[in-house]
């Protein structure tokens, strides 16, 4: 009942005929505006804030009193710009008006379509047009970004990809966002870092050994830590609950696997019948299983 399976070991599992399902589809906007909050979170001190409050120890205002980074301006960059990536960069954009620094494999067309449209609505108006760029390396967006969001898939060239020497580049005020996989980001020198770099701020929804932190992060008052919640809206729970369970019912009933496993509207609708077919087998091609018409 997940979009990612990296927990599954889809091979052995296609060795021993067995079909792997998961639930694409559904997760893209919950999961970016879940980044978009920890960004919030974590550039206003949020949640140190709230225990400040809650501890009694308010005594009136004062004009350095959790001080924390203005956004509106500043330049959002985005590792992985598919789907959640780019939905997480179009709001943080259009919501705050960031220029857009990204890395990714491949050019995100449409998401530049965006940035350069969204840039010259705000000219027309009498206001400063939002940019985009094109990064060479994730280096350069490390560099340039003042919040910098992961949305990589996880695999070995992903593993760790923030470590000490990529935190160490990144700007001493800078706030890092993961609600992708946890292993991206090497939390021991994460730790390190936030010690040594108070004005650093991290927004974490998932964590290398899950559903454990590293030593010394929970204690971190500049790190905003929330139970892998990113799909916790209740419009993407259902519909995961609904797609997981008519995998396991059509497998059973013989049905085909669906056509495109991203276009999963059809099985959500409360008032028809879903399609005769599995919305999402990640294996079903290795396993020769037929492919729905519909």
């Amino acid at each position: 009942m997940a979009v990612g399976y990296n927990n599954v070991d889809v091979e052995a599992a296609t060795r021993n005929g067995i079909a792997v399902g998961n639930t694409p589809g559904v997760l893209t906007e919950t999961t970016a505006e879940l980044a978009a909050s920890l960004s919030l979170a974590a550039a206003r001190r949020i949640v140190e804030a709230d225990q400040f409050m809650r501890a009694g120890l308010y005594d009136g205002w004062l004009p350095h009193l959790f001080v924390g980074n203005l956004l509106k301006g500043q330049t959002v960059g985005v590792i992985g710009a598919g789907r959640i990536g780019s939905a997480y960069a179009r709001m943080m954009i259009e919501g705050f008006k960031m220029n857009l620094i990204y890395y990714d494999l491949y050019q995100s067309t449409r998401l530049e379509k965006f940035v350069t449209a969204y840039g010259q609505f705000l000219k027309a108006n009498g206001e400063q047009p939002v940019t985009w760029k094109r990064a060479a390396t994730m280096e350069d967006v490390l560099r340039e970004a003042d919040v910098i969001s992961l949305h990589p898939v996880l695999d070995k060239t992903t593993y760790h990809l923030i470590n000490p020497e990529r935190l160490a580049i990144m700007k001493k005020e800078a706030v890092l966002v993961n609600a992708s996989r946890g292993p991206v980001i090497d939390e021991v020198a994460l730790v390190e870092h936030l010690k040594a770099n108070p004005m650093f701020r991290v927004g974490l929804d998932v964590f290398e050994d899950e559903p454990y932190m590293k030593p010394g992060l929970a204690e971190m008052k500049n790190a905003v830590v929330v139970p892998h919640i990113a799909s916790a809206s209740k419009w993407t729970r259902e519909g995961m609950a609904s797609l997981a369970a008519l995998n396991v019912l059509g497998k059973i009933k013989g049905y085909p696997a669906w056509g495109n496993p991203n276009l999963i509207e059809p099985f959500l609708k409360e008032d028809a019948t879903p399609p005769a077919a599995c919305p999402s087998i990640v294996n079903a091609k290795q396993l020769g299983l037929p492919s729905s018409k519909l």
